[in-house]
């Protein structure tokens, strides 16, 4: 009995040392892990705070991009915009550049024209004696009507008249140019014989003084046809009339002296060049050349031979 009491005591001692042990170690291995919680939480937190940071960071890295990107737009916007002010500067100043070399070209070329071209003769304006238009040429005797004779006409008008003879003879049309250029002194001594035949009075009517005629700038011509000759009064009748009518303004030919101009007669066989353009406004305007005032004609002076 004191032997099996004495073993069960041994037995419950080993029993409380296991036990202790056992607490021990799970007690121990309980800290570790608590520790080791402990250590991982620490680690998430900081893991965390870095992460926030990280995510502050490029945050702000973003929201500064946005305002650089921002400031660029409107930084190439403002560019964008100097630029097109800087291209109209450009461009106003190409205009004016362009306008000054037109005015320059225009003065030019008014300066190496005659000034007398446009204006009204027939007794308004006089030439002189000694005015002689320069580069007179002599007209082909093919489109004269008396061949014995030569006729001269300026060389820049000889172009226009040429082309509209020949469209004229293309058409079926005869024209021949029965007189041109005159200088002073064959106009005066035209005049004398017109006087000593007609009388003072009636030699007005269809002819002018010296000085005073369209002939002697070099820039009109009579027109007649082969048959009539010199019968220039009978060129009204003519189908080469007509077609004058409707198309000698396209060569910068005007008829001088129309029905009811109170200069001189009718004189259909009468034109004179006086350039393309002014010579279609008159006719699409249905005006005549010395109702116009003379500072609209001048206008048309430079361009008198486009």
């Amino acid at each position: 009995m004191d032997l099996i009491s004495k073993k069960m005591r041994i037995l419950l001692a080993v029993l409380v040392v296991v036990i202790l042990g056992a607490i021990g170690y799970l007690g121990h291995d309980n800290y570790q892990i608590k520790k080791h919680g402990e250590s991982l939480e620490k680690e998430i937190m900081s893991a965390k705070k870095e992460f926030a940071s990280t995510t502050q960071s490029l945050n702000d890295v973003i929201n500064l991009l946005g305002q650089n990107f921002v400031q660029t737009t409107k930084d190439r916007e403002n560019a964008e915009q100097n630029i097109q002010n800087e291209l109209k500067k450009v461009g106003s100043i190409e205009t004016q550049v362009k306008d000054i070399a037109g005015t320059v070209s225009t003065l030019d070329k008014l300066t190496k024209l005659d000034p007398e071209l446009l204006q009204k003769y027939s007794k308004i304006f006089f030439l002189n004696e000694n005015y002689v238009p320069p580069r007179l040429s002599i007209i082909d005797p093919k489109y004269i009507s008396e061949t014995k004779k030569n006729l001269l006409l300026r060389d820049e008008v000889l172009p226009f008249l040429h082309l509209l003879l020949d469209n004229a003879t293309n058409a079926g049309i005869d024209i021949k140019i029965f007189s041109a250029y005159r200088s002073f002194d064959e106009q005066s001594k035209l005049k004398d014989s017109y006087t000593i035949v007609y009388g003072v009075g009636t030699a007005n009517q269809f002819s002018a003084d010296q000085g005073y005629s369209e002939h002697q700038l070099g820039t009109t011509v009579d027109f007649t046809t082969s048959s009539n000759g010199a019968t220039l009064s009978a060129f009204k009748k003519t189908g080469a009339y007509a077609w004058l009518l409707e198309n000698a303004y396209k060569y910068g030919f005007i008829l001088s002296y129309p029905e009811g101009n109170k200069y001189y007669i009718y004189e259909s066989w009468h034109w004179r060049f006086i350039g393309r353009k002014l010579a279609e406004k008159l006719h699409n305007e249905e005006k005549y050349f010395y109702n116009l005032d003379q500072r609209e004609i001048d206008q048309y002076l430079v361009n008198i031979f486009d």
